[in-house]
């Protein structure tokens, strides 16, 4: 997982990785929104792997940016090690990068809006997943550079 944050061509894939479901987004080719696209129900470590494997190359993705559930204080427990984990492994699958990303509240701001959006709680259940992916996703799209800067100051 490389550290350094630099904008790749294509698209970005997103995942809230959950035990049960993992929570996806898409960006856009450009990098500038990030779309949901659902939800994976877990089934087993070799056919999720399949499963995202062939979403990545169908979509057209050229990173893979994962939700690092990280303490408050800033240091990594054992769902850190895990999500890691999982991260090498699909790293090495899909032979795509896949980068770490700082989930602190993006779970807590998904149920924030659902919950303000008024539906039903088993509506909220299925949703969080993917909006915290797309939260997720949207945080790192504005970590980046402009895509097209140039350093001229011209745009």
């Amino acid at each position: 997982m490389r550290q350094q944050e630099q904008a790749l061509p294509g698209r970005i894939l997103a995942l809230d990785l959950g035990k049960r479901r993992i929570g996806l987004a898409l960006s856009d080719e450009l990098g500038l929104t990030a779309q949901g696209l659902g939800t994976l129900e877990r089934t087993n470590l070799r056919k999720d792997l399949a499963e995202l494997t062939r979403l990545a190359a169908e979509r057209g993705v050229a990173l893979i940016l994962m939700g690092n559930p990280m303490h408050m204080s800033g240091s990594e427990g054992r769902q850190s090690a895990w999500v890691r984990e999982f991260a090498k492994r699909l790293e090495a699958h899909s032979g795509l990068t896949v980068r770490l990303w700082d989930e602190r509240l993006t779970t807590v701001e998904a149920e924030r809006v659902l919950r303000e959006s008024g539906i039903s709680l088993e509506k909220r259940r299925r949703a969080v997943d993917q909006l915290a992916a797309v939260i997720l996703l949207e945080s790192y799209l504005a970590s980046l550079p402009a895509r097209g800067e140039t350093g001229d100051g011209l745009g």
